[in-house]
């Protein structure tokens, strides 16, 4: 028995969309666990802990990382194969370059530029992000809104002074 069309609710490859979720947050679990500091485990099961303890070893912050990258390859590649778009937000906290997540002092070093004469244009304010691992940059702007598809922009003319959408004369 065939689904009706048009049912309400529904999402397509929805099974994808969990795995590419699932992906994301396991490399951001795993990068958020390799900076913080273990719980004192003193006292468990009568066995006296050292209180030393200053935090996760360099290897093992290594290896934490190596296995984040790896889901992030991984998330990538699905959502490549599957056709699926990923959305802004995630994207803002992958390295392109070597799929690495992004973490503001740690893993990536991120900067106002404003590259216009003697930053004397507001507008022109661009967050650039700089990873460490691989040095790639990422560029955003900050203030500007965003431009409309090029389809409704040469379609129509648009009047900022009374917020109205005329059609182009030819």
């Amino acid at each position: 028995m065939a689904k009706p069309k048009g049912q309400q609710g529904s999402v397509p490859n929805r099974p994808i969309y969990s795995r590419i979720s699932y992906l994301y947050q396991a490399a951001s679990h795993l990068a958020a666990s390799s900076r913080r500091e273990p719980s004192s485990a003193a006292g468990h099961r009568g066995v006296d802990q050292p209180t030393e303890t200053k935090g996760p070893s360099q290897d093992d912050t290594q290896l934490r990382r190596t296995c984040s990258r790896h889901l992030l390859t991984t998330m990538r590649t699905t959502s490549e194969k599957a056709v699926i778009r990923l959305s802004p937000a995630l994207k803002h906290n992958v390295c392109k370059f070597c799929d690495s997540l992004l973490i503001e002092g740690e893993t990536c070093v991120s900067v106002v530029e404003n590259a216009s004469k003697g930053g004397k244009k507001p507008w022109a304010d661009v967050l650039v992000i700089r990873c460490k691992a691989c040095k790639g940059v990422k560029r955003f702007p900050v203030g500007a809104s965003r431009q409309k598809k090029q389809k409704l922009r040469s379609s129509a003319t648009y009047t900022e002074e009374t917020d109205v959408i005329e059609p182009a004369t030819s």
